[in-house]
């Protein structure tokens, strides 16, 4: 199973239920996903918690002042049947701006902002807003 569409559809259905927060398998690929989205405010915070030989993520997700949850859309784009790989210059705006892709680099996972910026390319993972 895709482990990012996993834990987006976590976070979409968590966001939908209100919950304060959800817990997840952890990886390092996750972990750089989440670090995203809480620097664009999509999220509070993430803590990586072990229990017993395993570790978990635990996401707390945010809400805007009138009860929704702050991710409006979070959508898969590079899929393990179809890689998305894209260059410095090809990496698309979201919502005009007030979206944001996520980027895997060889820099690690990071933000299209930052992308733009480090002049960097690699695969398209997702799109939020």
């Amino acid at each position: 199973m895709d482990v990012l569409a996993e834990l987006f559809t976590r976070i979409r259905n968590a966001g939908k239920a209100q919950h304060e927060k959800v817990d997840i398998p952890s990886s390092k690929l996750k972990a750089g996903v989440v670090e995203v989205l809480k620097s664009f405010g999509f999220i509070k915070d993430f803590r990586v918690v072990k229990v017993g030989s395993k570790s978990m993520m635990r996401v707390y997700l945010r809400y805007l002042e009138s009860g929704e949850h702050a991710v409006t859309q979070i959508r898969r784009v590079s899929r393990p049947g179809l890689r998305v790989y894209v260059g410095s210059g090809d990496i698309p705006k979201v919502r005009q701006g007030y979206g944001v892709s996520i980027l895997s680099t060889n820099q690690g996972i990071i933000s299209s902002k930052d992308a733009r910026d480090k002049k960097l390319g690699g695969e398209l993972l997702c799109q939020v807003w």
